[in-house]
């Protein structure tokens, strides 16, 4: 399937507000594991296709606030790209990104490709193996929050039924 980027479209998050894409492509994805050895060359790759996509440029720590200029971002992308690595889940950050995206795949058709970055999609749906461990210690780090990690359980699930494309490094 070919998917044509750049060409001018709308959509709508609710009915009163109608976004244009400014984005061809939102790339969410946790940094310490992908920004330099993979995220880089997907990013200047796309950008050389003329593909206009947007790559925050910022790692945020535990307890900080995603800003409304990302979600905005994520809104207003055609498409967007999730890199799974084995650390994805550390960030509450990630996760959040993650419910942002699957609204918008759900409220405006945006579509949505995870990319499984040295890690298999069911070890994402089955929460086994480092994802698995790395979802326990998240579940213990927010208990008083029960339904916020079962909308981050029920998003994971759903995105690793997707299809996608799985990629491991070789050395």
């Amino acid at each position: 399937m070919a998917i044509q980027l750049g060409a001018s479209s709308s959509s709508s998050l609710s009915s009163s507000s109608i976004h244009p894409w400014n984005h061809d492509v939102f790339l969410s994805f946790r940094g310490k594991d992908v920004r330099q050895k993979f995220i880089s060359h997907l990013y200047r790759a796309l950008c050389q296709s003329r593909i206009n996509t947007y790559k925050d440029n910022v790692d945020l720590k535990k307890g900080q606030q995603i800003s409304s200029e990302l979600f905005k971002a994520i809104e207003e992308s055609r498409i967007s790209i999730i890199v799974f690595s084995k650390n994805y889940i550390e960030s509450q950050w990630c996760l959040d990104e993650l419910l942002k995206i699957l609204e918008c795949k759900k409220l405006c058709k945006q579509i949505v490709l995870p990319i499984f970055y040295e890690i298999k999609p069911s070890d994402i749906r089955e929460k086994k193996g480092s994802f698995g461990e790395a979802f326990t210690k998240l579940g213990k780090e927010i208990k008083d929050d029960i339904k916020q990690l079962e909308s981050w359980k029920e998003a994971l699930e759903e995105v690793a039924k997707l299809s996608g494309l799985e990629y491991i490094a070789f050395g």
